[in-house]
């Protein structure tokens, strides 16, 4: 990995750095996310229109500029700076991924362009507060288990349910905590098909404006990510893929995909927001008097802001590096990086999910010390440093939470098996440990040292 950015990304960082100081300061931000749509519109049209960051992404022949992750996760570091509320997440992140891994090649000629023009904003709506296992942030869709489907309603009521009638495909249930869902124009909605005993969860297009659909935006913690629940009554969809269920690219696959590419991004997203926090707080405790000096030059205080730098640094690297994986590691960009080997070698690295990991521990220790720092002003709910502090709860709740994301991250390395967690079970008699050895094999440890211990 080169971490040194070339003079295209330097380039991105720059141009969005300007037009997220002007047009994204804390009061802006508030008056955004109070309009119906949840952002700014002329923002969005910036964003989009004029820097083509919704396509930034995707392949040049439907209209993206052919950049990779990389340069997503720089766009959104610069846009969490601000804590910018707009649909890049939901329509970049989760549902052109979607579109192009699982769409048929017209509806990928028809689609993704509007996609990458930001004129068609798109959201993935998953049953349930499964949005985490849905993308395999958190858990894996394995075929082989009984109820691999759980994340999407498993069949059973609460979920959403489709069946054929007079040939077209009729969509029924209730969907919350949809991002972007309310001011969406296209839906990518997980339904059950064939009933509980044969069932199989698949997406569906749907249009916003679809008769029988009903949208409510939801109140939600952060308020720059709004939600919404859907109310699906007897709706017409559309399935994405091939004409007929049960061919065409795995769904499991593809979801666990994206859900490597939104973990990156929403990993640089928090790094941008635990940055500018910091920074925040800097400048409050060199200008804030006490006892005759700036707070910011006791101690105590100056240890506290190290470790924030330490963290929010850290989380930095790992983003990068988790973004240069995925472009590394990505097949061809027809299946959304469905040709990567998956079977837990160097081909199959994942690090979207500890990256996103470290980025909201980044986050919430940032917000943390700015409540704690800024002192009794902090502590008020109006404060501009509770914006940060509900990003890193909010988004914790929805990707998260960070405990299940290292773990799932763990199970994926065999940390502790020792030889991968696929062959684990089976080896598991052979790798027992002899009495007085240790009960947890760390791999790797001790090389690099000779017998009396001496480092090589």
């Amino acid at each position: 990995m080169d971490a040194a950015l070339t003079a295209e990304q330097d380039e991105i960082r720059r141009t969005l750095r300007e037009i997220v100081t002007k047009r994204c300061g804390p009061d802006d931000v508030k008056a955004a996310v109070r309009t119906p749509a949840g952002y700014d519109a002329g923002l969005w049209a910036a964003l989009a229109g004029q820097l083509g960051l919704p396509g930034l992404a995707l392949p040049e022949r439907y209209g993206g500029t052919g950049c990779g992750t990389l340069e997503l996760a720089l766009a959104c570091e610069e846009l969490g700076q601000g804590l910018a509320p707009s649909p890049l997440v939901a329509t970049a992140g989760l549902a052109a991924p979607l579109l192009l891994a699982l769409g048929t090649p017209g509806r990928r000629a028809e689609l993704l362009p509007r996609v990458a023009t930001g004129e068609l904003t798109a959201a993935l709506a998953v049953p349930g507060a499964a949005l985490a296992t849905a993308l395999g942030l958190v858990g894996e869709h394995d075929e082989h288990r009984a109820h691999r489907d759980d994340w999407s309603g498993g069949g059973r009521a609460g979920g959403v349910q489709a069946r054929t009638a007079d040939g077209a495909w009729r969509l029924y249930g209730q969907v919350d905590q949809v991002l972007d869902g309310h001011s969406a124009e296209l839906l990518l909605v997980a339904a059950h098909t064939g009933g509980f005993a044969r069932s199989r969860a698949l997406l569906f297009l749907v249009r916003g404006d679809a008769p029988g659909l009903v949208r409510v935006r939801q109140t939600a913690l952060d308020e720059t990510r709004p939600r919404a629940r859907l109310e699906l009554r007897d709706v017409a969809g559309e399935l994405l893929g091939e004409a007929e269920a049960g061919t065409g690219p795995d769904v499991g696959a593809a979801l666990t995909d994206t859900g490597e590419r939104v973990a990156v991004l929403l990993a640089a997203e928090a790094v941008g927001a635990a940055d500018r926090a910091l920074a925040r707080t800097v400048s409050y405790v060199k200008e804030r008097e006490q006892f005759g000096r700036a707070i910011g030059s006791f101690q105590a205080v100056k240890h506290r802001l190290a470790d924030v730098y330490v963290r929010v640094q850290a989380a930095r690297s790992a983003a990068y590096y988790a973004a240069w994986a995925a472009d590394v590691h990505s097949g061809d960009d027809e299946g959304g990086g469905g040709g990567r080997d998956d079977g837990g070698g160097v081909g199959a690295e994942r690090a979207g999910g500890l990256a996103l990991a470290q980025g909201l521990e980044a986050l919430r220790t940032a917000a943390a010390e700015a409540v704690q720092l800024h002192g009794g002003i902090g502590f008020t709910w109006e404060h501009d440093a509770h914006l940060y502090l509900k990003r890193a709860s909010g988004d914790e709740l929805l990707f998260g939470p960070v405990h299940r994301l290292r773990a799932h991250a763990a199970e994926r390395a065999g940390v502790f098996a020792g030889e991968g967690a696929d062959r684990a079970e089976g080896a598991a008699a052979a790798r027992a440990p002899e009495r007085g050895a240790p009960a947890v094999r760390v791999v790797g440890a001790g090389r690099g040292r000779s017998a009396d211990g001496a480092g090589r």
